[in-house]
């Protein structure tokens, strides 16, 4: 009987174990990707018309 728990709690666990492995490992490979390189006059862009309200 207490086989039988210990075994069920297990499979459980193990399904816990494995999803929270794939989500370390996604997050491994998307932290290596590098983002594209932006033109610095657009970064600039962006920002000043964040920065000026729209105007």
């Amino acid at each position: 009987m207490a086989e039988d728990v210990a075994i069920f709690v297990s499979k459980r666990f193990q399904r816990v174990v494995f999803a929270f492995l794939c989500l370390m490992a996604a997050q491994l490979v998307l932290a290596s990707c590098e983002p594209e390189p932006a033109a610095m006059g657009s970064a600039r862009a962006v920002a000043g018309v964040a920065l000026d309200g729209g105007r």
